[in-house]
């Protein structure tokens, strides 16, 4: 099996040193990679370290603010100078309606001026987006029902939030092109795959039944982020031999 990783897990080396990040991360036996910024780095320059060590990207994860008016044009140079056709917003506050109605007003917007430059658009859930907003409004469901975005499912936030992560990327199949790969203690308490307790192995064997790919997000740096995710890709060899 082919796993990627989001390279926010090894943040504690890209903010200093993206191309060996690359390099590690891909010796290990990751295939492809979703970033999580670009730490000051050309597309130039991360593309030709794509190259060098075999790497593809998946995805990156790109604040709301860097798709902004001001922003877009720039920021769709940047992923198409890389090869990167999916965007994935990671996180916005929307805790009213107000909040609610404003992201997907411009989510609405985002989407057929992505689609023109060969991008698409999706978003990544913590498990305050399954949390009803006063109104009664579940932020995710909102997502899904009002705009056409793409779910790119993070299964230990779903988890958290107290649903069945299987069940949910198989009732959301056809909004789904990717997900994340991620174990806890079912709270803020990140562990590496196999060490927590969320179903990690279900997920797994689910997302490999609905041909999904999995991108490994580990957030612990425990000591640090390359030891954190070497294990979860021992862990993975693990599951494969099985």
């Amino acid at each position: 099996m082919e796993y990627g990783l989001q390279m926010y897990s090894v943040r504690d080396l890209t903010k200093t040193d993206m191309r060996s990040a690359l390099e590690q991360v891909a010796k290990m036996g990751y295939s492809f990679v979703e970033f999580a910024g670009f730490m000051g780095n050309s597309a130039q320059d991360v593309k030709s370290w794509l190259q060098e060590f075999g790497l593809r990207v998946s995805g990156t994860h790109t604040p709301l603010a860097e798709l902004e008016d001001d922003k877009l044009e720039e920021t769709i140079a940047y992923h198409k100078a890389i090869g990167c056709t999916d965007i994935i917003i990671p996180y916005v506050k929307q805790e009213t309606k107000e909040q609610i109605d404003a992201l997907v007003d411009r989510v609405n917007v985002l989407i057929p001026r992505l689609k023109a430059e060969g991008i698409s658009l999706h978003y990544h859930n913590h498990d305050c987006d399954f949390v009803p907003t006063a109104e009664g409004m579940i932020p995710e469901i909102e997502l899904l029902n009002r705009t056409q975005i793409l779910l790119e499912v993070d299964t230990y936030w779903t988890f958290v939030a107290k649903k069945d992560p299987v069940a949910f990327i198989t009732e959301h199949k056809d909004r789904i092109h990717m997900i994340h790969l991620k174990d806890g203690m079912g709270d803020r308490n990140g562990k590496s795959l196999g060490q927590g307790v969320a179903p990690v192995s279900a997920v797994r064997k689910a997302a490999i039944q609905l041909g999904y790919p999995m991108i490994v997000e580990s957030e612990g740096l425990d000591p640090t982020g390359l030891e954190e995710v070497k294990r979860c890709i021992d862990f993975l060899r693990e599951e494969d031999a099985k």
